[in-house]
């Protein structure tokens, strides 16, 4: 039988920390992006529509899909880590399919394989136009576990 009470109490920790990291991400801070949902193995991410993250023609710059893309993967990802576990990029192919133009982007990231030295994580993006979700780009993503210690760059920023 599964202890479902530790298991909780286990990923509420894992969120608590993933909270903690997004806090720490100016980027995060700059393009305005939320955390909308965060389950194990699965984050959805969101972006409100405003002139700074728009190309030329008013849609949603590429760049915006992209960051949506990486950081909702390695969240997702860091869901199914070891206790210690940090995680890094190392690889998208991203499909930008349909113009992003709309109010919001949202981002869907769910863990397809989790392993050892590599986690696999698909990520659909949707511009939400009238309330209406619209597929704009899919995505691919490798994402890599790294022990904590072994990134003493980013260590004291992490505590």
């Amino acid at each position: 039988m599964v202890d479902d009470t530790a298991n909780d109490a286990a990923f509420e920790q894992v969120a608590r920390t993933i909270r903690e990291h997004l806090a720490a991400q100016g980027f995060m801070r700059l393009v305005g992006a939320e955390l909308v949902s965060l389950s194990s193995g699965e984050c959805t991410l969101s972006v409100d529509r405003r002139p700074e993250l728009l190309q030329q023609y008013g849609m949603f710059h590429g760049g915006v899909t992209a960051f949506l893309v990486d950081n909702a993967s390695t969240i997702a990802a860091m869901t199914a880590l070891k206790h210690g576990q940090v995680d890094l990029t190392t690889e998208y192919k991203l499909n930008l399919f349909s113009p992003a133009m709309g109010d919001r982007l949202i981002c869907r990231a769910r863990v397809v394989k989790a392993g050892n030295t590599l986690v696999i994580v698909a990520a659909d993006v949707f511009s939400l136009v009238q309330e209406r979700e619209k597929h704009t780009a899919t995505a691919l993503a490798t994402i890599v576990p790294l022990a904590l210690d072994t990134l003493p760059i980013v260590r004291p920023l992490l505590g």
